[in-house]
């Protein structure tokens, strides 16, 4: 690892002490550590830049302070003084921000504790000053800082998987490559292990490890990892997960819902809810969010989460037996795919004892903790009023918006005030989901991810999504503003491309009266939208299910994200005309700049009509019934087919139409499960009742539940996918759940009484 002591000489310098500076450095290079040197420069954000990658990727900041040597005490302050204390202030400020334990050291002549004030001394780790030890003790005062810093750099975990896969020790345990031996016996095999590397292979290895504890039983380093990881996201309790926040969510429902139990359900949630509903054979009841005509999901009406909206649910379901029953579990989806979240606190309040637990589906969302916009907006907060009755949890995908390997999961919890939660039981329905053979790169990874956010270090990583993601709007709407033709937008609240900085929580909160978001329902303060959840929209249909007219410019999700996946930018989702894309932790100025000039090339193709064949050749060669079309002509050719059908209506009213329940998701599965259904084609499918999840892709959110009717409306969206894959090929989605058998499509469905 490459971690250089960085010696830091800004402009006003150590001029005096420029020769102890010299051999110091020399010394240090002479205790084996590396050097690297900053001259504090830049400005704005170019510098703060630069600042936090001194944070990040120095073992130690060695800042070079020059005083007036000869001023008395209680003499007066040279305004050189003054103006290099207040320099040093402001880099050690800048940096602590980024990095809160990093060795920061003050180099200079005669710096004493009565001429650097407390704003420094606070933040730093110690003084140096030249002459008054050898280069060589200093030296190695510098690097017993260095060490002790890298030393505890890794969390428990990941130090003690380090330690065992560097041991040497010889593998006598699954699996059974034996610590990537085993590929080196073949020439495919050894390229395997060129590629992952020795280390990923060495660090494979089984819960016979002691050593490493186990994660089946919460024990060992994994154990303490998870104990500071609940502290950094201040949770009651925080679990590792390594199979994904699809086993996380199972792993919550297993642990609270049984046959019969009643459980409320976001509509519009992530399909493993409903395959948990399916699993546990509850009786669901639904939220039922807005949409708007892009086919952007919406919020749920606040007026959905009272106890009598709740009741009323309940007394209006076929399926429920027993009204007087209380909901068992309520979940809701926070955020949304496409990045709106609710006002947390506020249904912890109102909900506390309505439910008797409240589920959050953080995927989206773990980033929300660390940072003052997101205050309020997510479920546990254990330094936040606690509720009386109902325990709160939240699942979270630490790889989605953090730093974990894909899988990587886990599950928070908020007890309540008297401590209603039973760990014994939760530990049963995570032994249920969870393999005993997990992969231990993907704990190390939740172990990293959580290390990462501690302490001030993640409030700076989150700033940083925000910024980028800020920045990125107000430069396409910048954009927009000097063509006097066609460009793309971004979806969200006017952000005028003169500001700077983040963004103020109100401007970013819904309202009835604003007309940006296109949803019909929508309560003042109660939802807002996660500005690093950037939709990016194309012309050629508006939020409210206008269509361009014919000739106008119109560009297709689907077109744009062919053509930048054909060059080298894949994008989160594709709607009707946008594309979504997530500012990260990972998201750098020169990605999102580099996506900008592709939009810029990509305008370039379709004004000047460019063949397919050479603006996108594998395409062209994959389907090569578009080679020889012109971009444009392709565009409005489709816009055509979409605006004829008016497929952002029948988008919509798909997911919004009411339902018919007729029998359990449980017992749907459980018939299909014995062969108790048969394959229906579509024209046949009108008022059947579907024995499968059926989910278009994109966007991947569930139509219909195991046992719900299937209507006239679904059978002609379905009709007109069929219609869409026939006559554009490689331009439209599937919806999961309808099997093809040559030409015909068929969905399962329960047996005809």
């Amino acid at each position: 690892m490459s971690f250089p002591v960085t010696i830091v000489a800004p402009a006003e310098g150590a001029a005096g002490a420029q020769r102890s500076l010299e051999l110091l450095e020399a010394a240090l290079i002479r205790a084996g550590l590396e050097l690297g040197r900053f001259g504090d420069e830049g400005r704005g954000a170019e510098r703060l830049g630069l600042l936090a990658h001194v944070a990040r990727s120095s073992s130690a900041v060695l800042y070079t302070l020059q005083l007036t040597v000869r001023r008395s005490d209680d003499g007066p302050e040279e305004p050189s003084d003054v103006a290099a204390v207040r320099a040093a202030a402001e880099f050690v400020q800048a940096v602590r921000a980024h990095n809160d334990r990093i060795p920061i050291l003050l180099f200079g002549e005669q710096l004493t504790a009565r001429r650097i004030p407390q704003s420094v001394l606070s933040r730093i780790d110690g003084v140096v000053n030249a002459y008054e030890d050898s280069p060589d003790f200093l030296a190695r005062k510098i690097q017993r800082e260095v060490s002790h810093y890298l030393g505890q750099l890794a969390p428990p975990f990941f130090a003690a998987l380090m330690r065992y896969a560097n041991d040497g020790a010889y593998s006598w345990h699954c699996p059974g490559h034996s610590g990537g031996t085993a590929f080196l016996k073949s020439p495919i095999g050894t390229v395997f292990y060129d590629f992952f590397g020795q280390n990923l292979l060495r660090a494979d290895v089984c819960n016979a490890v002691e050593e490493l504890g186990q994660l089946l039983d919460h024990s060992g380093p994994i154990a303490d990892s998870e104990r500071i990881a609940a502290r950094t996201f201040r949770a009651d309790h925080l679990y590792f997960v390594t199979n994904g926040t699809s086993t996380s969510n199972k792993i919550v429902w297993n642990s609270l819902v049984g046959p019969g139990d009643i459980v409320a359900v976001d509509r519009n949630c992530h399909k493993s809810i409903l395959h948990a509903i399916m699993l546990t054979g509850a009786v669901p009841i639904y939220l039922m969010p807005t949409r708007n005509k892009a086919g952007i999901i919406g919020p749920i009406p606040r007026s959905e989460f009272t106890a009598a909206a709740l009741q009323a649910k309940i007394d209006a379901s076929p399926l429920v037996t027993d009204k007087s029953k209380r909901i068992r579990l309520l979940t809701l989806t926070q955020s949304t795919y496409d990045g709106i979240i609710y006002r947390a606190d506020e249904l912890k309040e109102n909900l506390d004892g309505v439910v008797d637990a409240l589920h959050f589906d953080e995927a989206w969302l773990p980033h929300a903790g660390f940072h003052e916009l997101y205050v309020g907006m997510h479920g546990v907060a254990n330094d936040r009023d606690r509720t009386k009755r109902t325990v709160v949890y939240s699942t979270q995908s630490t790889h989605k918006l953090l730093a974990g390997l894909s899988q990587a999961s886990q599950i928070l919890v908020q007890d309540t005030a008297g401590g209603h939660f039973d760990g014994r039981v939760l530990a049963q329905a995570y032994r249920m989901h969870t393999s005993t053979s997990p992969q231990y790169a993907i704990i190390a990874s939740c172990d990293v991810s959580a290390e990462m956010m501690a302490g001030k270090r993640g409030r700076a990583l989150v700033e940083e999504s925000i910024t980028e993601a800020m920045e990125f709007r107000r430069t396409i709407i910048r954009l927009g503003e000097e063509r006097d033709d066609w460009w793309f937008g971004v979806w969200g609240p006017d952000t005028p491309s003169g500001r700077t900085g983040l963004p103020e929580r109100a401007e970013w909160q819904l309202t009835a009266d604003a007309t940006w978001h296109g949803f019909d329902q929508v309560d003042d303060g109660f939802t807002m939208l996660d500005p690093i959840k950037v939709t990016l929209t194309m012309p050629g249909l508006t939020v409210h299910g206008e269509f361009s007219e014919p000739g106008s410019p119109s560009i297709p999700g689907v077109v744009l994200a062919r053509y930048l996946a054909e060059h080298g930018v894949v994008v989160e989702k594709t709607g009707l005309y946008s594309l979504f894309v997530l500012f990260t932790i990972g998201i750098t100025k020169g990605r999102w700049n580099s996506l900008v000039a592709e939009l810029h090339r990509f305008k370039s193709a379709y004004d000047g009509n460019a063949v397919i064949e050479r603006l996108m050749p594998a395409f062209a060669a994959a389907y090569p019934g578009y080679a020889r079309l012109g971009l444009r002509d392709l565009c409005a050719a489709l816009h055509a087919t979409y605006r004829d059908a008016d497929l952002a209506e029948l988008t919509t009213a798909i997911y919004t139409e009411p339902v018919e329940q007729v029998t359990l998701p449980a017992d749907a599965w459980t018939a299909m499960a014995a062969g108790q259904v048969e394959h229906v084609p579509l024209e046949k499918l009108a008022g059947r009742t579907t024995a499968v999840l059926l989910a278009p892709y994109p966007p991947g959110i569930p139509l219909l539940v195991p046992g719900e009717r299937i209507s006239e409306t679904i059978v002609r969206f379905l009709r007109h996918e069929q219609v869409l894959a026939h006559r554009w090929p490689g331009f439209t989605g599937i919806t999961h759940g309808v099997d093809e058998d040559g030409d015909q499509r068929t969905i399962a469905c329960l047996l005809a009484p």
